[in-house]
C-alpha cells in the first residue's frame, strides 16, 4: 500500500498525467468546432420543410383532395411499441406536444420517441440498478435498502426525459430572449420602411440567424404561417406558444390587436421593443445583484485558505 501511495504521489507521474490531460483537452478544443456542423443550415432546412407542409395543406383545402403529407408518420420499433401498449393515452400529458414544440421538436416522430423513451428508460435504469446492487456490489446495504434504491432508479428513469426536455427549453428560451429586443428593432425598421409584415419577418429572420439560430427558426416558421394560414392571429398565437416567453406573447398580442383595430404596426412594435429591452436589462441586473451571494462559498473555499497561507506562511516558517 505504501508503494502504491508513493507511486501515485511521484512528481514525474503527476507531471506526465497533467501533460496528457492538457494535450487531450487541447485536441478536443480544436476538434469540437469541426464536428459542430452547420446548425443554422439545419434549422433553415427545418423551416423549409414546415413551409412545404403548410403549402401542401393549403392546396389540399383548395382542391378537396387527399394528398400525401410531406412529413410521414414515424415507423419502426418505437411506433409499434407505443401503439401496441397505447402509451399515448396512458402517459402523454396535455402539454407534452407544446413542450416538445418549445424545445424545437415538431411533428409526430418526436412525440413517439419521447413516449417510448419515457416508457423504456425507467425499466433500463431500474434493471441496471438491480444488477449492480444485487449481483456486482451491494456496498453493504441490506435487502430493503437495495430494493428502495431500485425503485429510486425507476423514478429517476421516468423523470429524466422531462428534466432533459426542460433543460433544452430553458436554453432555447434564453437564446431567444437574448436576441429578441434587437430583432424587434430590426422588425420596426423594416415595417416603417414600407415592407409587409411577412417580408419583415423573413428579412429579420435572415439577419438574426448569426446571433440566435432558434429565433431565426421561429421567425421563419411564422413567415410561412403568415403566408399560408387564412387567419394571421393563428400564426401569432403559434409563435407565442412555440416560444413560451411572456415578452414574445406580448408582442404577438400587440400585433394581433394592431391588425384587428387598424392601428399602426410601427407604434406597437416600438412600445414592445422598449418593454423587452427593459426586461432584458432587469434580468441582467438581477444576475449582477445575485453575484456577491454566489461568490461567497467559492471565496471561503478557495480564496481565503490561499490568502491565509500567503500571510501566515512566512511567520510560521520563521517561528519553526
Amino acid at each position: 500500500m505504501e508503494k502504491l501511495i508513493n507511486f501515485l504521489y511521484d512528481p514525474s507521474l503527476l507531471v506526465t498525467v497533467l501533460t496528457a490531460v492538457a494535450a487531450f483537452a487541447t485536441i478536443i478544443a480544436i476538434a469540437m468546432p469541426m464536428f459542430a456542423g452547420d446548425r443554422l443550415g439545419a434549422r433553415l432546412k427545418s423551416v423549409s420543410n414546415r413551409r412545404e407542409e403548410l403549402r401542401a395543406k393549403q392546396r389540399e383545402s383548395y382542391n378537396k383532395e387527399k394528398k400525401p403529407q410531406l412529413r410521414q408518420d414515424p415507423a419502426g420499433v418505437m411506433k409499434r411499441v407505443v401503439d401496441d401498449l397505447n402509451l399515448r393515452q396512458l402517459m402523454e400529458a396535455p402539454n407534452t406536444k407544446m413542450k416538445l414544440s418549445q424545445a424545437g421538436f415538431r411533428g409526430q416522430s418526436p412525440i413517439v420517441t419521447f413516449m417510448f423513451v419515457q416508457f423504456a428508460l425507467p425499466i433500463i435504469v431500474c434493471a441496471m440498478t438491480v444488477i449492480y446492487l444485487f449481483v456486482i456490489n451491494d456496498h453493504g446495504y441490506t435487502a430493503p435498502m437495495r430494493i428502495a434504491l431500485s425503485f429510486g432508479g425507476l423514478l429517476a428513469g421516468y423523470y429524466l426525459p422531462s428534466v432533459f426536455l426542460s433543460n433544452i427549453i430553458q436554453k432555447r428560451q434564453a437564446s431567444i430572449i437574448k436576441s429578441f429586443p434587437d430583432a424587434l428593432d430590426l422588425l420596426l425598421i423594416c415595417v416603417e420602411a414600407g415592407m409587409s409584415i411577412e417580408a419583415a419577418f423573413n428579412r429579420v429572420g435572415k439577419e438574426v440567424g448569426e446571433q440566435s439560430v432558434e429565433l431565426a427558426e421561429e421567425l421563419g416558421l411564422t413567415t410561412a404561417e403568415l403566408s399560408y394560414l387564412q387567419d394571421r392571429k393563428i400564426a401569432y398565437e403559434n409563435l407565442a406558444l412555440r416560444t413560451g416567453l411572456p415578452g414574445v406573447k406580448t408582442v404577438c398580442t400587440s400585433l394581433t390587436q394592431a391588425e384587428r383595430y387598424g392601428t399602426p404596426l410601427g407604434r406597437a412594435l416600438r412600445v414592445t421593443a422598449d418593454e423587452n429591452r427593459t426586461m432584458r436589462m432587469m434580468a441582467a441586473e438581477k444576475k449582477a445583484a445575485a453575484l456577491p451571494a454566489k461568490l461567497t462559498v467559492p471565496m471561503i473555499l478557495f480564496f481565503l485558505p490561499v490568502l491565509f497561507v500567503v500571510i501566515l506562511g512566512p511567520a510560521a516558517i520563521s517561528f519553526m
